[in-house]
């Protein structure tokens, strides 16, 4: 049992999305955060920072690497994250006498962020491709289906015959500018964390600028001239676009309802689910789930607004926000697309007389 509709034993085949989900896994964490630590040794390494044979060791030593879940969940309970704990075990894994050159110079928050930043940026990709499909879908729905006239509504109330074409772009062209801007949020997601203690890389000295370039390339992200440990907009910024595109699937699942509702009749749809007391309803359940969903993601959104306000160098309280509502946001994003795309398929337009 789980208190989650994302991850439940049966609520998940409504509201879950394993694929999207499967980034926020203890596992995908725990990959990317070694990921960071072996490309850190070889960088530093590379810069004489560490000893060369010791870089050698802990990227040797990393690979395959296993941690103690139970040890990371009594650390993580102690000290408010999971690093300390991970960094001594990780210590123990080298040895003597490269333990001391594991994780040197960085911390907690450089593994944490960049960990997630890598995750984020293999997720926005999923949800890219996702939203150009159901443009795609939404392009053959008009090629087939615009000319079929519909009744067009202003404030709940029948207004004028419009093509369906008409209603087709209101779903399609707002999901084709997200898709646009997916560009410059994977810009800003897709970075280094990199600062040390309190942002200043002060243990590297005068090579912190030269590994901080070799981290970055080895883990694929772009380098910032500072660490932007407590400047959150490209967090929040990645969950307001979340919240733009389950707000837009929002518009065209409660349009869809209204217009599948047996007096309207415009819309057939090519399943929908049962009711125990009343067989011969077809309810428009992916249409409801696109409301739902949206409104998910808006309620959540004013919290990740609230997490920008990270005091001085480094909040605790502030950044354990993300951690709670970002993943969620993201889930119900992608179960959004996942629901559209399954609702847009055999739906069709009615011709009347």
């Amino acid at each position: 049992m789980t208190v989650s509709v994302f991850d439940h034993p049966f609520l998940s085949g409504l509201l879950g999305d394993e694929e999207v989900a499967d980034f926020f896994s203890a596992k995908a964490d725990i990959d990317a955060m070694l990921a960071f630590e072996m490309a850190l040794a070889e960088a530093e390494a590379a810069e004489g920072v560490i000893p060369k044979e010791a870089g050698e060791a802990i990227a040797a030593a990393l690979k395959g690497f296993t941690p103690d879940i139970a040890d990371l969940r009594d650390g993580t309970r102690r000290d408010g994250l999971p690093v300390p704990a991970l960094v001594k075990q990780l210590c123990k894994r080298v040895g003597e006498p490269h333990s001391e050159s594991v994780h040197f110079g960085a911390t907690s928050q450089d593994l944490i962020d960049t960990s997630m930043a890598l995750r984020l940026v293999g997720l926005l990709g999923i949800l890219g491709r996702r939203i150009d499909a159901l443009v795609a879908e939404l392009d053959a729905l008009t090629a087939r289906d615009g000319d079929i006239e519909v009744m067009g509504h202003t404030r709940m109330q029948a207004a004028i015959p419009v093509p369906a074409a008409r209603k087709i772009a209101s779903w399609r062209d707002p999901l084709a500018r997200h898709s646009q801007r997916l560009e410059a949020v994977e810009k800003e997601i897709g970075i280094l964390h990199f600062g040390g203690a309190a942002g200043t890389l002060d243990k590297l000295g005068d090579k912190a600028g030269r590994v901080t370039e070799r981290l970055a390339e080895r883990l694929g992200l772009t380098a910032m001239p500072r660490a932007r440990h407590c400047e959150r907009d490209a967090q929040a910024g990645l969950a307001s676009w979340l919240s733009l595109v389950t707000g837009s699937l929002g518009k065209m699942g409660q349009d869809i309802a209204l217009m599948a509702q047996s007096e309207m009749g415009e819309i057939r749809l090519a399943s929908g689910g049962g009711s125990s007391a009343m067989p011969h309803k077809q309810n428009p359940i992916g249409a409801e789930m696109l409301v739902t969903l949206a409104r998910f993601n808006a309620t959540l959104l004013s919290g990740m607004h609230q997490s920008l306000v990270h005091e001085n160098e480094r909040s605790g309280a502030a950044w354990t926000l993300e951690w709670m509502l970002l993943p969620q946001m993201a889930v119900a994003t992608g179960a959004a697309l996942r629901t559209a795309a399954a609702l847009l398929d055999g739906l069709a337009f009615v011709k009347r007389g």
